[in-house]
């Protein structure tokens, strides 16, 4: 377990934080957003010279991907990205 904090919100607004994060998240490419929290999870049992070569690979593999194009030509021509999880 990490314990990583993002942000601390009062209790009352909890629920409306969480779920526009949520939103964010369900907004992205499911294929890259699973790509990076295995990437983070493994990366994080590796020393540090091993991390770097893991994840350098792995953002390599991100880049090639098919949603890596989609999401740099919808940012260039600003429009929502179309993913297709590949």
């Amino acid at each position: 377990e990490f314990g990583l904090v993002n942000r601390i919100v009062p209790r009352e607004y909890l629920n409306q934080i969480v779920t526009k994060y949520a939103q964010t998240i369900a907004s992205k490419s499911s294929l890259v957003v699973k790509t990076g929290k295995e990437a983070f999870y493994a990366q994080a049992e590796m020393g540090l010279a091993d991390a770097y070569t893991y994840t350098g690979r792995i953002m390599v593999e991100n880049m090639l991907a098919r949603d890596a194009e989609e999401g740099i030509g919808a940012f260039i021509g600003k429009r929502k990205p179309e993913w297709t999880d590949e």
